[in-house]
């Protein structure tokens, strides 16, 4: 139940609509007479849900509302109605209202604090190697991209998004010098390097939000392959979580097209090219499809790019427009 509630205040707008239906159906009952006895809670639930709800809007106009559900409350029996039971039935609703605000603020709080320890976090990884800095917010730009584009709801999209400024936190735990060895590794050392999901997921495992909202599912399986042929666990297809091949495909553009300490990065065109050549067996097909479809879009096609360039210094874009898929 807690963590229903939390998925709800994550989405203001079911509040928004949820006060606008319960205050309609309470001047209607009101005015129907219709179990008038029970009828004021109608009134505070609307009350709650406007805090709720409206928690970001101006106190003047929360204070109107709420004015305007104490107004609604009292129309129908003018003559029952004195300025002195009218200003205490405001000033009740009033402090109903603002703790309703207080719990919205102090929710949204949480999440902001949960949101600057994993950008703290990402910036811990991205000093250790210049060439992968700014990695994991690129793989984030690209993976929340595509969540929109599939239409996931805003608490999946939420998801996608910190779980992919986390995905690569398990490198914190590889040594320096295969982290950032100019030439080809060892076969010893790229099965150190194939550890770093777990590693990762071992020093997170024991936040409880990460596990209930499936990051941890992006940290341990970014690497799996649909094919069934990645790592640590091998899984295949639909065992790999969504969300994990959701950042399967944004993971492999950044490092494709993001320059390295032991390679070059490779033109925007052929990245593209290949991606769509591993579409079924590295990744996902639905959500290659939907990740190609972005280049084909004017708007988010640009601003792609302009990711692109503001985190690799990178030109190279111009050859995306000849790209048709």
């Amino acid at each position: 139940m807690y963590d229903q509630l939390n998925k709800w205040l994550g989405n203001p707008i079911f509040f928004r609509f949820g006060f606008i239906i319960i205050l309609l159906l309470s001047v209607t009952f009101h005015y129907i007479h219709f179990h008038e006895d029970h009828l004021y809670l109608l009134f505070i639930l609307a009350t709650i849900f406007l805090g709720i709800g409206y928690y970001d809007k101006s106190a003047w106009f929360l204070v109107s509302v709420t004015t305007l559900i104490v107004i609604c409350r009292f129309i129908p029996e003018p003559d029952f109605t004195t300025l002195l039971s009218f200003l205490i039935l405001e000033v009740c609703y009033l402090i109903i209202m603002f703790i309703s605000v207080s719990l919205m603020k102090s929710n949204q709080k949480i999440k902001e604090d949960e949101l600057e320890t994993i950008l703290a976090l990402t910036k811990a990884l991205d000093s250790r190697d210049t060439y992968t800095s700014n990695h994991s917010q690129n793989v984030a730009f690209y993976a929340r991209e595509i969540a929109k584009e599939m239409q996931l709801s805003k608490h999946e999209i939420e998801t996608v998004y910190k779980g992919s400024l986390l995905h690569d936190i398990g490198k914190i735990g590889i040594p320096e010098d295969i982290l950032l060895k100019p030439g080809k590794l060892s076969l010893e050392e790229y099965t150190i390097i194939k550890r770093h999901p777990v590693i990762g997921y071992e020093m997170i495992k024991h936040v409880s939000d990460f596990n209930k909202d499936g990051i941890l599912d992006i940290v341990l399986y970014h690497h799996e392959r649909y094919d069934g042929n990645g790592y640590p666990k091998g899984l295949k297809g639909e065992e790999i979580p969504f969300v994990s091949r959701i950042i399967a495909i944004a993971d492999s553009f950044d490092a494709m097209t993001s320059k390295r300490v032991y390679r070059k990065e490779t033109d925007l065109e052929s990245t593209l090219k290949e991606i769509q050549k591993s579409k079924g067996s590295h990744f996902d097909p639905e959500i290659t499809d939907v990740f190609l479809s972005l280049f084909k879009n004017e708007e988010k096609k640009i601003a792609i790019i302009n990711q692109m360039k503001s985190y690799n210094d990178r030109a190279k874009s111009s050859s995306l427009s000849t790209w048709v898929g």
